[in-house]
């Protein structure tokens, strides 16, 4: 069949399929895009002319189409994504932290943006950079860095083995991540005769491979010799639906269980074994056995500064580590028993292997305890009486008003590690939270691509001020598709994270509040002040179509999310907090270098304190 380049992908897309444990579904589920002289006359015109073959959806920003399909892709456990066209120029570079996301949280997303002329004939076009070294480079070099695969289609044929490098890494639970097909605006147009197989159905199988069973014995010799083991669950917990694996495995063995921020809702809060999250946004449960474990499995994670609390966390000396990981890069951190395979079947196996053998019961039960008393703890900040109310009141509300399927989804600043303490996980998709880039400007974007994979879910959307200034534009987006998201957006004012960041650090929050300049200076961040920028978010969100509530108290709270379950479409409930008040550090720290020489005395106090902080990092070998 003679088609063009553009419209031989669009129809190879389409026929894309995953299929794991039996079940098959489509891979892409539509394609964002915002059409310019790039993609309109190529993409844009193969899209228009086959509507049936592969839905559109029409974004308001470049970042934040990426953002939508990297939230869906989460949801759907990288089984599903979206793929994602601009033009050539501010468009395509306007991606990249988008990709960027993807590819830190290993999630994939397909990405197409325009790029120059391939034939170089009206050489220079409108938003082409020309480089006096380099005649072959565009702006869409800069996705190299963030993509786990990139190419560039110089002729229309090239698309089909492109296309199917691009599906091979896509699907691939170790190397997934962002994809990027740079596509010159003049191929996209061009014709080729494509083979008739390229468009066929194409289903690709996604396993669940064992770890070499040495490995696995070596394993299970190093538990069963333990005396105070831990499990930390990361994202490749929930990603491979081994939820339920690690209960049983678990139940059995009694070993107890931290969770990183993307591994958070891998067993409900209220489990026995469940300590919550670890590391520098961490429970006192999780800290204080994780400071005293002799053996440390973990399942899925990446070993992130903020789940090693910069390497302070394991304070054994004589701690060793297990690692289960799809990809054997991650497997291999802390000089760990590499057990490369899936989460699932791994656990399943060494749950076989261990048969008969636990923890001692004295262990178990302090675990249990520790589980009890932070739920204590938790139950003490939800309830806290300040005006305005403390953040961890605000979450509380939200927390009580979602049901158990329900989903938050959160990124930047100083929530997330407050819902990570805080949050009562009850399903192992509830909790969504992304914060292996901490893209400020995640949340409403990627909250619609959470709704878009479970409309049978109440979406309930967690932003500050600092983050919906960046990125609100979606919320347009969630109103034309009538995506129905509860936001709830907290004002503080300013950068909340960073002033308190800032203030621990002896600088006084500088550069943080929202305040007007006087007499040359913007102030700093200090308790007293009153002259803040008449910023209206909530009449923003009014303009672009949301419901608004305006919820001056937790009163007002509470009852904004009880109307709010009888909307149909997007609604924003708009509430302040105290900026200065905030979630303790229970046990944890986070390597933030301080200025080793400085005129200032709060900084040099800060920098002694480092110091001392700073000689409790190891290096696990």
């Amino acid at each position: 069949m003679r088609l063009t380049a553009a419209q031989a992908l669009v129809r190879f897309l389409a026929a894309q399929h995953v299929e794991r444990d039996g079940v098959e579904h489509r891979f892409f589920a539509g394609c964002f895009g915002i059409f310019g002289h790039g993609n309109v006359a190529g993409i844009g015109e193969a899209l228009y002319e086959s509507p049936d073959e592969l839905t559109y959806y029409q974004p308001r920003s470049e970042q934040g189409m990426v953002h939508t399909a990297v939230g869906y892709a989460r949801m759907r456990n990288r089984l599903s994504t979206f793929a994602c066209t601009t033009s050539i120029g501010p468009g395509a570079t306007n991606m990249v932290t988008g990709a960027a996301v993807a590819t830190v949280n290993r999630l994939p997303v397909l990405l197409v943006p325009g790029d120059v002329f391939a034939s170089r004939r009206p050489d220079p076009v409108l938003q082409q950079v020309e480089l006096p070294w380099a005649g072959d480079a565009s702006v869409n070099e800069c996705f190299r860095p963030v993509s786990k695969y990139f190419d560039r289609i110089w002729r229309p044929e090239q698309i089909v083995p492109a296309a199917l490098q691009a599906m091979r890494v896509l699907v691939n639970q170790a190397e997934t991540g962002a994809v990027t097909l740079a596509f010159p605006q003049d191929v996209q147009t061009e014709a080729f005769d494509v083979p008739d197989a390229f468009l066929r159905k194409r289903v690709w199988h996604v396993g669940r491979p064992l770890p070499d069973e040495d490995a696995l014995r070596h394993a299970t010799q190093l538990i069963r010799v333990s005396s105070r083991p831990l499990i930390v669950a990361g994202g490749g917990v929930v990603y491979s639906e081994a939820s339920g694996a690690l209960r049983s495995f678990c139940d059995a063995t009694g070993i107890p269980a931290g969770e990183t921020q993307a591994g958070k809702g891998s067993l409900p809060f209220d489990h026995a074994s469940t300590l919550g999250a670890i590391g520098a946004t961490g429970t006192f449960a999780a800290n204080r056995l994780a400071a005293e474990a002799d053996l440390v499995i973990g399942i899925g994670t990446r070993w992130s500064d903020f789940t090693t609390a910069s390497k302070t966390a394991f304070r054994n000396d004589d701690v060793q580590f297990v690692n289960i990981n799809i990809a054997d890069f991650d497997a291999a951190k802390h000089a760990g028993v590499a057990l490369v395979g899936d989460a699932r079947a791994t656990i399943e196996r060494l749950h076989d292997l261990l048969a008969g053998w636990h923890v001692d019961d004295s262990y178990r039960a302090g675990a249990a305890r520790l589980n009890l008393e932070w739920n204590d703890e938790v139950s003490r900040l939800y309830a806290l009486e300040h005006d305005p109310p403390a953040q961890s009141v605000v979450i509380g509300a939200v927390n009580d008003a979602a049901r158990p399927q329900d989903v938050v989804v959160c990124a930047a600043g100083s929530m997330p590690g407050d819902l990570h303490k805080l949050w009562r996980t009850r399903d192992p998709k509830g909790y969504h939270v992304e914060y292996g880039f901490s893209c400020m400007g995640y949340e409403i974007a990627g909250g619609l691509g959470v709704k878009l994979a479970a409309p049978e879910r109440e979406v309930y959307v967690l932003v500050g001020d600092g983050s919906y200034l960046m990125l609100s534009t979606e919320l347009v987006t969630a109103v034309q598709e009538q995506q129905k998201l509860t936001i709830v957006l907290v004002d503080n004012r300013g950068f909340k994270s960073i002033g308190g960041l800032s203030r621990s650090l002896g600088m006084d929050g500088f550069g943080t509040l929202y305040r007007y300049r006087r007499n040359g200076s913007l102030g700093l961040d200090s308790k007293g002040s009153t002259d803040y920028l008449p910023v209206d978010l909530a009449a923003n969100a009014e303009s672009l179509g949301a419901k608004v509530f305006r919820a001056p108290t937790i009163r007002d709270l509470r009852a904004a999310l009880e109307a709010a379950r009888a909307e149909t479409g997007p609604v924003v409930i708009a509430t302040e907090v105290d900026r200065y008040e905030g979630v303790p550090d229970y046990d944890s720290w986070w390597d933030v270098a301080v200025a080793e020489v400085s005129d200032v005395a709060s900084v040099r106090a800060a920098r002694e304190r480092y110091e001392a902080e700073r000689a409790n990092e190891r290096s696990h070998l």
